[in-house]
């Protein structure tokens, strides 16, 4: 199961880095796949964002040391 976890991780990894390769390859006038990548590169990041902004919070607990 862990192998399986970082396998899963690792390959989302790659695939961040090859996206924000493909962005920066787009902006220096890419081919059109790059160009198509890094939009799709670009939107996800975007989602990212506006679904952590939308995000409720959690509010910490007012009393107590923490622990």
């Amino acid at each position: 199961m862990v192998v399986v976890v970082g396998a899963v991780l690792v390959g989302v990894l790659v695939l961040v880095v090859a996206g924000c390769g493909c962005v920066v390859w787009a902006e220096r006038g890419g081919p059109r796949w790059a160009r198509v990548v890094a939009a799709l590169t670009l939107g996800a990041g975007k989602a990212v964002r506006s679904y952590q902004r939308n995000r409720p919070r959690r509010q910490a607990d007012s009393g107590g040391d923490g622990d």
